[in-house]
């Protein structure tokens, strides 16, 4: 079971980089660098966000995961 500071460590250095990456295609796109940063903030705090409510849905569903034993000695 992940802690919830975790999740949010690993929601946070995905959205890093995956903000990194829009804003650098916004870039080339564009070649704006203020369009392609604003695009790359928004990106990030929505989809920081998102991740963060996915991964603790995640959190409740056991598919995948070994079942527990019956029973303990």
């Amino acid at each position: 079971m992940e802690s919830h500071s975790r999740s949010l460590a690993k929601a946070i250095s995905y959205r890093i980089l995956a903000s990194i990456m829009t804003a650098t295609i916004v870039f080339v796109v564009n070649g704006d660098l203020k369009i392609a940063a604003g695009a790359g903030v928004v990106d990030a705090f929505l989809k920081l966000a998102i991740y963060f409510a996915h991964e603790r849905v995640w959190e409740h569903i056991s598919f995948g995961r070994p079942k527990p034993p019956e029973y303990e000695i």
